[in-house]
């Protein structure tokens, strides 16, 4: 019996390798991608539904753009984060490097990093037809129980799962994934509404 599971052990230890290097070969040579996604979260009596177009672009460039609810943004330009949500007489700025958002660790995405290395531990599930890939991002093991990927047998992320240490889930469904598009840098150029201020400081939970 102790073989057998070690083998067990073995064979999906080398099935979330195999997969992971699929996903990264994936990512790695995509230069843009854009996607409609629904992000859940649940937490401190909290459960709501946002949704919106995620336009992302080498090297790292990131925009969430809400349609619900509208107008709410968060734009990565490579070197600032900027969080906006429509009535706030502010937007929040914050040096990239110093990002510690739950957006932060999408930052894969843009096949910048080995999953290796970026969710030590990796292990995998089946999930239908998917595959779901899970780990602890380096680094944010303070705040992160672990995160997963939902992946199909192409190696294309599905769903990502971020699980709290609190127990707050956060989950992003991608639906209408479009590869290389025709993207400008000024989609990445936050421009804050007439009135409102730009100040440095902690992105919102």
């Amino acid at each position: 019996m102790l073989a057998i599971a070690l083998l067990t052990t073995t064979l999906h230890a080398q099935d979330a390798h195999t997969l992971a290097q699929k996903v990264d070969a994936h990512y790695n040579h995509l230069q843009s991608f854009q996607a409609e996604y629904a992000e859940h979260y649940t937490g401190m009596g909290i459960d709501r539904t946002e949704t919106g177009t995620l336009l992302l672009k080498k090297p790292g460039r990131m925009r969430w753009s809400y349609d619900s609810p509208a107008g709410k943004l968060f734009v990565l330009d490579g070197k600032f984060a900027y969080f906006y949500t429509p009535g706030d007489a502010q937007a929040q700025r914050i040096p990239a490097k110093q990002l510690d958002d739950l957006r932060s660790p999408l930052r894969f995405l843009l096949g910048h990093t080995e999953l290796e290395k970026e969710l030590p531990g990796l292990t995998i599930a089946p999930d239908g037809s998917n595959f779901t890939l899970t780990g602890v991002p380096k680094g944010m093991e303070q705040r992160i129980h672990a995160l997963s990927l939902t992946v199909n047998t192409d190696g294309v992320i599905q769903r990502i799962r971020l699980e709290e240490t609190d127990g707050a889930v956060t989950e992003f469904t991608f639906n209408g994934i479009h590869e290389n598009v025709p993207v400008s840098d000024r989609d990445f150029t936050f421009l804050a509404p007439a009135g409102v201020e730009i100040v440095d400081g902690m992105p919102p939970i």
